[in-house]
């Protein structure tokens, strides 16, 4: 039977990635819902070839140029947050959420009340609000895959066996644009050469993440959410060829790791067709010409914002929250030329240490702690100049 898709995010990279499987597998999945922000030209393109129930974009203005450019249109057009959660609110088998940034979580928790599947790509909602967003899942029969390559890997290698019982898990990351640059080296570095990703295919915010290596530190607490694990059996090691994504070591000393080329369709796939695997475009692995897999230690020292992801995890309570809100203002900074690279870090471990460690309960209180972590990384920001 074809299962309908409801796409949050769907002019982003992983917006292309899933039409692409979708466009590959027309008579398993269709289109109810596609969502952007801004880009009302490529929506109303996207809307014009996959025909979907429901389309939502992010202001009147662009509601005005979707309708403009696509005057035939028989679909439902909402706008802004509201109309993100009123499309939220609709059945469908499976959603996937690739809104960037915190802008996710409230749809994410929309959806996460829907039963059926959410696969979810966007990292702040677990990582502002995991407890909430698990248990409204649980509570509501919803099974939440994960679409993260890391995440992903962890969890076709776990099988049924649980996080308690593992020694450890390790997540691989690239080390990104800046693996072998010096600090000093980093403080130059411009928005253009963060955001050059030399594996993946990514928007500009996830790629400064991936730079200063924020974006490992954010995937260490989506996992110890999404997996029940502790966080110092947690860990990170830099895998440069992005061929490794995921390691499990189990109490027999056995470790088992997936391995892909490094392309997004692979773990969108799974998730959109699981339990069963299709096809998806991606040229089989070829480990021969690959020639060599390589692994070192991540450095903490000359990317602390693992490390400050790390203490956030360790404290619990509104820490995450506080760590997400303050990068995405510093990342946002950076990328406008109103922040240094290596002050990133700087002001996120300025906000973090100011902010109290207290645990809120529900969507209200997460917001509020966001709102002021955001203030307070803005007054970071303007006294920097």
């Amino acid at each position: 039977m074809q299962r309908r898709v409801s796409l949050f995010g769907a002019t982003g990279t992983i917006g292309d990635n899933v039409l692409d499987l979708v466009a590959r597998h027309p008579e398993r999945f269709s289109i109810a819902v596609l969502t952007a922000d801004t880009n009302a030209s490529k929506l109303a393109q996207l809307a014009s070839k996959f025909v979907p129930d429901c389309v939502v974009i992010g202001t009147d203005a662009g509601r005005d140029e979707f309708l403009a450019l696509l005057p035939d249109y028989k679909g439902s057009v909402l706008v802004g947050e509201a109309g993100l959660i009123e499309a939220a609110q609709q059945h469908v088998d499976i959603v996937v959420m690739a809104i960037v940034g915190f802008a996710g979580l409230a749809p994410s928790l929309t959806c996460a009340a829907q039963g059926g599947v959410l696969a979810l790509a966007n990292k702040e909602a677990l990582v502002a609000a995991g407890p909430l967003l698990m248990q409204t899942a649980r509570d509501n029969g919803t099974q939440i895959l994960p679409v993260d390559s890391e995440h992903n890997a962890i969890f076709q290698l776990l099988g049924t066996q649980s996080g308690r019982d593992l020694d450890k898990m390790v997540l691989t990351a690239s080390g990104g644009p800046f693996r072998t640059w010096t600090l000093a080296e980093m403080a130059q570095a411009t928005p253009a050469q963060a955001v050059a990703h030399p594996n993946w295919t990514m928007g500009a915010k996830i790629s400064v993440d991936s730079a200063t290596l924020m974006n490992k530190g954010l995937e260490l607490i989506e996992a110890h959410y999404l997996f029940d694990i502790a966080p110092e059996k947690l860990d990170v090691l830099v895998h440069q060829q992005s061929i490794v994504h995921g390691l499990v070591y189990f109490a027999d000393g056995s470790v088992l790791a997936q391995k892909g080329s490094p392309d997004m369709r692979i773990p969108l796939g799974y998730c959109m067709a699981y339990p069963e695997r299709i096809e998806t475009g991606v040229a089989p692995l070829d480990l021969a010409a690959v020639g060599r897999l390589d692994f070192d230690a991540a450095d903490r020292a000359r990317f602390p914002c693992l490390a400050l992801a790390e203490q956030a995890m360790r404290v619990g309570g509104a820490a995450p929250i506080v760590l997400n809100a303050a990068n995405e203002v510093a990342v946002a900074a950076f990328l406008a030329d109103g922040l240094p690279f290596t002050a990133i870090s700087a002001l996120v471990a300025d906000v973090l240490d100011s902010e109290s460690s207290n645990r809120p309960v529900g969507l209200e209180a997460v917001l509020d702690v966001d709102k002021k972590a955001r203030f307070a990384a803005e007054k970071f920001v303007k006294s920097r100049g």
